[in-house]
Parts: structure tokens; C-alpha cells; sequence
């Protein structure tokens, strides 16, 4: 469905639609704070903040970066399943400035006291959790209504992980555990999507073989691999979370070959999809060989496939897609989606690679360059398309 339409002539461009300030904002944030990450892990730089460098990249990639993302699709997605209004206008910018409001408690937060901080960040997902209930409520779209379990999983996260940085002086738990919830979220929103925009693409430019339709198998995936990264939060070294993550990544791994990914090589908009989401079955597999092979893979191994593999690379092909239908333009990747998405994906590899040891010191800066080169190009090269209004076909 086209998403109900605003009255430009009333408000700016960037607050009409969720994903335009969101996919602005957090493209920029997190080519930036990576850029602020290298020096920190280095010694080189220092913040105010009660969080280690580890654990205030760790925290500002989940609930800085990937919170803004999700919330710019929410915001996006609910007027087509609600056929309202999207948030916009003033309660968008409220919205906006909330999360900024965090990113600067969170970076401040030795000054300021770790409450206050909490109190701050924290209140932005259940701001959104409450925003998008309201509006699902309103549209009486109750089916939709379980989306917002695992972002109130996720906030909750948040939560947790405040408390455990001060009552712990790091975080563990609550870092698997945001990673983990993330990745469900993938699982849940890149069931709904992959094989849709595969099966559109493939019945339009390749007729063929087309996606399995989602059931039974798809949803037993799903809560397999939930049960998996729970196990991997609160108990990552033991032999049965190492079991669960293995046939949980055989599950994906099936339900990835399912969708029909290899007859898409002729639109990277579509293969990305399929690419970003081949890195869960990656990570879970990375997450139980440091369980069962500790010598040899460590942890980081798997946090990195999810974060900067799985996370990365499908909030930036989501927000490429987005940004080009929901702003009126052709759905092609051309030349800056090819480039955006190689460098997420160098990015993505050579972070492995240096968690896993690989010799070659220039891996972590080859990483954090791929990585910004991707962001802040998404933000170079799409910016414009977000802070204008829809182009209007003749």
C-alpha cells in the first residue's frame, strides 16, 4: 500500500515521514561514532561517561543507531498497516529530540549521574513502543500489535543494560541480550520482506522458481532461534546454547535457500537482503564454535556478525529501499546503493576477520573506514532525497 498522504505545503519535508529525520539522523551517528570509537579504544580520546569505550560503543550502536532506524521503519510502516496518518509534524520532532536528548545524556552520563542519564535514554523506545501502540490501537490494526513485543523486549534491554554498567562496572548480559532481541527483529521483519520484494522482483524480471510462502517452518525458525540467543545471553558457555545456535543456524540457513536469493544477482537491491541476512546463521554459528572451540573463535567473532554483519548491512539496505520508494524514486540501486552496500560488507568481513585473529593490524581501521564510508555515504548520497519533499510523476 502507498502510504496516506501529508500536506506538504504545511509541514518541512524532514518531519512528514519517520524515516526521513531517523535514517538522516542515525546514518550520520553512526558514521560518526565510529570515527569517535577508534580513538577511544586507543586511549586517545576520553568521554564523560560512566560507561567503558567498550560498552558506550557497544550501547550507542544498539540504542543510538539501530533504535533510530527502527523507529524511522515503525513510524513508516504503520500508516500502510493502519491506513492513518503517519506521526509527524511536532510529535516527530518531540520525538527526534528525545533521542538526541539521550546520545548526549548517555555521553554525559559521569557528569549528569547514571540515573539521570537512564532515565533520559531510556524513556525514547518506550516513547516509540508508546507512539506506534497508539496509532495501531486507533487504526484497530490488532495483529500488528505483537511488533511491539520485541521492541519492549528491546527497551527493556536498555534498561537492563544501565543497571548492570553501574552495578557491575560492564556490561554482559544485557549486551547479548539487545544483540540477540535485534536479531529476532531481523528475523521477524526480514521474513515479512525478503521474499516479498523477491517474489515481486523475480515474477516481474525472472519468472522461475519463487519464494517458499512463509508458514509453519518460518515461524519455528523464528522461536527456535529466540529460545538460542536467549540461551546465548545468560548462559553463552554452555554446551546446550552451543546445540540451540547450531540448529538454529541450520534453520536459517534452509529458510535463507528458500527464498530464492541466487536467482537475484541482477538487482542488488534484492541480493542484499539475502546477503545481510545470510550473517544470522554466521553469527550463530561463530557464537557456538566459541563454545565448542574457544581456542580457536573467540566471542567477539559472533558479536561482530551481528552487529556490524547482520544489523549493519540490513538497516542500511532497508534504508536505501525506503528512501527510494517512499521519496519517489526509480527502485534501482545504481551506483550509490552498489557503493554504500560494498562498503558495509568490507566492513562486515573484516571485522570478522580481526575477531578472529587474522594476522594483519590494518584490519580494524580497514573495518571502522568501510563502515563510515557507508554511513556517512548513505547520508552524502541519499540526504537529499530525505529532506525533500516526494517527487511527483507526471
Amino acid at each position: 500500500m502507498a502510504i496516506p498522504r501529508t500536506r506538504p505545503d504545511r509541514l518541512p519535508a524532514i518531519l512528514s515521514y519517520g524515516f526521513r529525520p531517523f535514517f538522516l539522523l542515525g546514518s550520520l551517528y553512526a558514521g560518526v561514532t565510529i570515527l569517535i570509537w577508534l580513538p577511544l579504544l586507543q586511549g586517545r580520546l576520553e568521554t564523560t561517561s560512566v560507561f567503558s569505550p567498550v560498552d558506550w560503543h557497544v550501547h550507542e550502536m544498539l540504542f543510538g543507531y539501530l533504535a533510530a532506524v527502527l523507529t524511522g521503519f515503525l513510524l513508516t510502516a504503520i500508516p500502510n498497516w493502519t491506513g492513518r496518518l503517519p506521526v509527524q509534524g511536532w510529535p516527530l520532532l518531540g520525538l527526534v529530540l528525545l533521542w538526541l536528548a539521550g546520545r548526549i545524556a548517555v555521553f554525559c552520563s559521569a557528569d549528569i549521574g547514571w540515573i539521570a542519564a537512564a532515565l533520559i535514554d531510556c524513556a525514547f523506545l518506550l516513547a516509540v513502543a508508546a507512539a506506534a501502540g497508539i496509532e495501531i490501537i486507533a487504526g484497530r490494526n490488532w495483529r500488528n500489535l505483537k511488533v511491539l513485543i520485541p521492541v519492549i523486549v528491546f527497551g527493556a534491554a536498555n534498561i537492563a543494560y544501565h543497571v548492570e554498567v553501574h552495578a557491575l562496572g560492564t556490561s554482559d548480559i544485557a549486551r547479548r541480550l539487545g544483540i540477540g532481541t535485534a536479531i529476532v527483529l531481523i528475523a521477524l521483519i526480514g521474513g515479512r520482506i525478503i521474499p516479498s520484494f523477491t517474489r515481486n522482483w523475480l515474477a516481474r524480471e525472472n519468472p522461475g522458481r519463487l519464494p517458499v510462502p512463509v508458514g509453519r517452518f518460518d515461524m519455528a525458525t523464528i522461536a527456535i532461534s529466540a529460545l538460542a540467543l536467549l540461551g546465548w545471553s545468560f548462559a553463552p558457555d554452555a554446551a546446550a546454547t552451543a546445540m540451540a545456535l547450531i540448529l538454529a543456524a541450520s534453520l536459517n540457513t534452509l529458510r535463507l535457500a528458500r527464498w530464492a536469493g541466487d536467482r537475484t544477482w541482477r538487482d542488488p537491491l534484492v541480493l542484499i537482503l539475502h546477503v545481510a541476512y545470510a550473517f544470522l546463521p554466521i553469527g550463530m554459528l561463530l557464537a557456538a564454535l566459541a563454545v565448542l572451540a574457544p581456542d580457536a573463535v573467540g566471542p567477539a567473532a559472533a558479536v561482530h556478525a551481528f552487529g556490524v554483519g547482520a544489523i549493519g548491512t540490513m538497516t542500511l539496505a532497508v534504508m536505501v529501499r525506503a528512501t527510494l520508494g517512499h521519496t519517489g524514486q526509480p527502485l534501482q540501486a545504481g551506483k550509490a546503493g552498489c557503493f554504500v552496500f560494498a562498503a558495509i560488507l568490507i566492513a562486515a568481513c573484516a571485522r570478522i576477520a580481526a575477531a578472529l585473529g587474522l594476522p594483519g593490524g590494518w584490519l580494524l581501521d580497514l573495518a571502522a573506514g568501510a563502515w563510515t564510508a557507508g554511513f556517512l555515504g548513505f547520508a552524502l548520497l541519499y540526504g537529499a532525497m530525505l529532506l525533500q519533499p516526494r517527487l511527483r510523476r507526471g
